[in-house]
């Protein structure tokens, strides 16, 4: 099936940007972005799709909104945080003598 879509030249632009970047044609990127979309199986994550499921049964509870993303200087704080302490094989080989 063929469909004709009517772009702004800036929707285009960045469309041909994505699809470049992601190493796809342009038809393959917009059949994957419209395919994600309408398809929960193709979430990016398990909790995407648990969301999604619980979403269809009615069992999710609404967003207040109020969600706000960390600072990204505190993230990278903590990334820079996280890779340093024991590591877990030293734990455990700890746990064993």
């Amino acid at each position: 099936m063929q469909m004709s879509l009517r772009l702004t030249d800036e929707l285009a632009s960045q469309v041909r940007s994505h699809a470049k970047r992601s190493g796809r044609s342009v038809n393959g990127w917009i059949v994957l972005v419209l395919s994600a979309a309408v398809d929960p199986d193709l979430a990016g994550s398990e909790a995407e799709r648990t969301r999604e499921r619980l979403a269809r049964a009615g069992l999710l509870a609404p967003s207040s909104g109020k969600g706000r993303r960390p600072d990204h200087q505190a993230v990278a704080r903590a990334r820079t945080a996280a890779g340093k302490g024991t590591s877990l094989s030293a734990l455990v080989t700890d746990s064993r003598r």
